[in-house]
């Protein structure tokens, strides 16, 4: 097959490169950050690729550090500049669970940035009341003390909700 198309290349005055070029099932192989999944019965899907999910975790890990010292507002920006692109690229996939999954763990990340920021338990009350938690609920994730990536999965998406992430500017990629 390869020969085939290494002489079929030839006459269109291209060439094949060997080291990238394989020959084999579609399943299994990534190709510009895309690659085939089958599902239920016969039908094939376009989804991300392993790799490229796991470069866009990198790289929100790293714009979304809880130690990194920037503001809520400053992270927004930096996820203003990457989400969008990332997500028009790969609008292709059909595999809208996993672009659900990635935003809410996004959220979460984000969640667990704001608690940090707000650091200690008076403050991270008075904050989660202001933002209309009720007593219950703000004394609840406050009392847990610097546990952020435990709180953040709690009730807290009660209050700090997707509508809450939205008016600040961070984009979703559902």
């Amino acid at each position: 097959m390869l020969r085939s198309l290494k002489k079929l290349y030839t006459k269109l005055h291209l060439r094949v490169n060997e080291t990238k070029t394989k020959v084999g099932s579609a399943f299994g192989r990534k190709f510009l950050g895309y690659c085939f999944r089958r599902w239920k019965g016969d039908t094939v899907k376009i989804a991300v690729a392993p790799q490229a999910l796991a470069t866009f975790k990198q790289r929100i890990r790293l714009i979304t550090r809880r130690v990194s010292g920037r503001s809520m507002n400053q992270i927004a920006e930096e996820l203003r500049l990457y989400l969008p692109g990332w997500k028009a690229y790969f609008s292709l996939a059909q595999t809208p669970s996993t672009f659900k999954d990635l935003d809410s763990w996004i959220r979460r990340r984000l969640r667990a940035i704001q608690l940090k920021h707000w650091g200690r338990g008076p403050t991270i009350y008075r904050g989660l009341r202001r933002l209309g938690a009720t007593h219950e609920l703000a004394a609840l994730i406050a009392g847990a003390g610097n546990r952020w990536w435990h709180c953040s999965l709690s009730d807290i998406h009660r209050v700090l909700t997707v509508k809450y992430f939205d008016s600040i500017g961070i984009p979703r990629l559902t």
